[in-house]
């Protein structure tokens, strides 16, 4: 019988930065027909692997090959010429254009070809099952109608194997339905998918077989049929774990937050929050439930200060919120925290360090002119410890870090200023679930 070549295979892969070895021998095979998924904790290499399939990172050592014959990925054109197309958890979009735009950028393609354009990507829509409009802008998508433009865009330009970064983390049940639907068409197709994912439901799900990295080595590839999310888990920790989540008795003390018959609109105008009335009490954690789009991102927005409120109150201890801006709740000493559901656009700057996106939270109670970093690269410090951050360095720009560590610096930035209130929004957006566990203690 005839050996099976893998479609992409992936050799004793090797990648530092400084003195932080991120990938140390990481071997992989992907077949065609098959959903391959990564598991690992934050910083266990997941992220520089698939840059380095990607072609944004080249490998210090290893060998990537692709049927049989040794490839070499030195940038994203390579990755794309050899046919891997990769979705990372920051899409990457330009929201001023339509989808259409989106798909051709890059490409020469003449005005007369556009006719043909239109014929194919229809019909990768219907082969696949992705519903979308090609005229319409990315700023006005929503995320899963991002996510299909992504698998577009890689589709239209011939891939063969598709990498998913952590692509469920802030989808509803329903559009992670649909985006499993496409995977396993593309599955059928002879296509070869690699998904990563901290959701073990998601992963016992969709995976064909599953790969589990800790500390940048390949541990084990397992056939889905024949494991379970406790194996997988201890895999991932290098021991036994224990899974339960323990709620802590808190006292509850007086009303902290009051809302009161809240209007907030979206971006477009439209009003998406309609009389809306709560309040919250010390001690007290209040869940927010309800599919995407239905208005938790603009509410916590409003509460948080970044979002105008068209009519209502929002009073904290006291003292009316509304008309008020971060800076001001800074200067006036308002303590609230604030995880937003887009961490690079809203809550860290992604080409600052740790230290800097620590300070911008604080710098505003300096005195005088100078400002005093080294209490703030202490905190980094501890930090780095404390959630086992993997980088390089607390001078390192955040952005080149795994979106679990990025979660994890603003996270830690957050609740390190002891807020006595705190709103998040997918707060464990990329955390591995020893993180989640640790974070929900």
């Amino acid at each position: 019988m005839k050996e099976r070549v893998p479609l992409i295979s992936v050799k004793n892969i090797c990648k530092s930065f400084g003195t932080v070895k991120a990938c140390n021998n990481i071997n992989l095979e992907i077949y065609e027909g098959e959903i391959h998924t990564l598991l690992g904790e934050n910083g266990a290499g997941k992220s520089t692997l698939i840059n380095i399939l990607s072609g944004v990172y080249m490998a210090d050592r290893g060998s990537i090959t692709l049927m049989g014959e040794e490839i070499k990925l030195s940038s994203p054109k390579d990755s794309i010429k050899y046919g891997i197309g990769t979705i990372y958890q920051h899409f990457k979009l330009v929201d001023a254009m339509t989808a259409r735009e989106n798909i051709i950028l890059g490409q020469k393609i003449s005005f007369r070809k556009m006719r043909d354009v239109d014929l194919k990507i229809a019909e990768l829509c219907s082969k696949y099952g992705i519903e979308l409009e090609l005229d319409k802008h990315v700023e006005d998508m929503s995320v899963g109608e991002k996510q299909n433009l992504e698998i577009l865009k890689v589709l239209f330009r011939g891939a063969k194997v598709l990498i998913l970064d952590e692509p469920t983390t802030v989808f509803t049940p329903q559009e992670t339905e649909k985006l499993f639907n496409i995977m396993r068409k593309m599955k059928k197709a002879g296509c070869a998918v690699i998904f990563i994912s901290h959701k073990m439901d998601e992963v016992m799900k969709i995976s064909d077989r599953i790969t589990v990295l800790r500390k940048g080595e390949t541990v084990k590839t397992l056939i889905k049929n024949e494991t379970n999310p406790k194996e997988l888990t201890e895999l991932m920790v290098g021991a036994a774990i224990d899974l339960s989540i323990k709620k802590v008795d808190a006292k509850i003390g007086r009303q902290i937050l009051k809302i009161s018959n809240l209007k907030v609109n979206d971006d477009d105008g439209t009003n998406v929050i309609k009389d809306i009335s709560f309040s919250v009490r010390e001690g007290e954690i209040l869940g927010i439930a309800g599919i995407a789009g239905s208005g938790q991102r603009e509410l916590c927005e409003a509460i948080a200060g970044v979002r105008g409120v068209k009519h209502g109150e929002i009073v904290f201890d006291g003292e009316h919120l509304e008309g008020k801006n971060p800076r001001e709740f800074i200067k006036r000493g308002i303590s609230l925290g604030f995880i937003p559901e887009d961490r690079l656009g809203m809550g860290l700057i992604g080409t600052m360090d740790m230290v800097d996106n620590l300070l911008l939270k604080s710098y505003q109670t300096e005195d005088g002119i100078l400002i005093n970093r080294k209490p703030l690269a202490k905190k980094a410090l501890e930090l780095v410890k404390k959630l086992d951050i993997k980088t390089p360095g607390i001078n390192y720009p955040i952005k080149n870090l795994s979106g679990g560590n990025i979660q994890k610096i603003l996270l830690g930035r957050e609740l390190g200023l002891k807020p006595r209130l705190l709103i998040m929004a997918y707060p464990v957006r990329g955390l591995d679930i020893t993180r989640v566990i640790l974070f929900t203690i």
